[in-house]
């Protein structure tokens, strides 16, 4: 089954830059790409039809101008009861656990601020790739609050409990180059060059077979949270599906033939 995504405006842009890959923008930057209702109701019905479009190869996730995100709308948030906040945060969640369920590999380019939820949006991503003049923060306790979205544990697993603990605390903002350095992003590029790295990964990525990337991409994520029995398990599974693929045979036969494989996602 193909998805079609509906075309979105205002506070959300989404395009295809090449035929197998999806680019979303955050385009708020008169508030730097803060989250509000509008914003993230867009966000899920983008997420829901890409999940269904079986053309989608790689999807790329960035901001507008200065920032990537800001997190929550906070001139919004001031007008929201404690129960209004609490369904707030439940739908950012699932929706943020539905982008990091895609099952085609997902690139943050990160444009500029990345703090509270919008690092917690980008921690949902398989890679992320920031401008040098990027600044990465998770910043809620100074507001009196914690991350909510996920935070607390996908920047753990990513780091490690003492550096997640030391920039939660302290509610640090940190360069593009430190977040480099311990690991929340694999790549820092110059802002010139920001959109043309993501798309060249992107382009890395869709030129190989879909379904094998889809499926090793599934038992990558399963290696995180089972044992190593369960997860071979897994992976030999997920092989077993791409071997009645017309993408295996043609793989083959372009080898025989010395030439590059055409995939088509069957």
């Amino acid at each position: 089954m193909t998805g079609r995504i509906k075309p979105c405006s205002m506070s959300l842009s989404v395009s295809r830059p090449e035929t197998h890959t999806v680019r979303i923008q955050l385009d708020r930057p008169e508030a730097l790409g803060a989250m509000s209702r509008e914003l993230l109701g867009k966000l899920e019905t983008t997420i829901h039809d890409l999940a269904l479009d079986t053309t989608v190869r790689a999807l790329i996730l960035t901001g507008t101008g200065r920032s990537f995100s800001t997190g929550a709308d906070l001139k919004e948030r001031t007008t929201m009861n404690p129960t209004e906040v609490r369904d707030f945060l439940n739908r950012i969640g699932v929706l943020f656990a539905a982008i990091e369920a895609l099952p085609f590999p997902t690139i943050c380019a990160i444009n500029g601020f990345a703090f509270g939820g919008g690092l917690e949006l980008a921690l949902t991503c398989d890679f992320r790739i920031a401008a040098s003049d990027a600044t990465l923060g998770l910043t809620e306790t100074s507001l009196g609050i914690i991350p909510g979205a996920g935070g607390t544990q996908r920047l753990t697993k990513l780091i490690g409990t003492a550096k997640s603990k030391l920039l939660i605390l302290t509610a640090r903002k940190i360069t593009a180059a430190d977040a480099l350095q311990i690991g929340i992003v694999e790549d820092v590029v110059e802002p010139a060059q920001l959109d043309a790295t993501a798309l060249s990964l992107a382009a890395e990525i869709a030129k190989n077979a879909p379904i094998a990337v889809r499926q090793a991409k599934f038992a990558i994520n399963a290696a995180a949270s089972v044992d190593l029995g369960t997860g071979l398990t897994v992976e030999r599974n997920a092989y077993e599906i791409t071997i009645p693929t017309r993408d295996r045979l043609e793989a083959l036969q372009a080898f025989r033939e010395k030439r590059k494989p055409q995939f088509t996602g069957e």
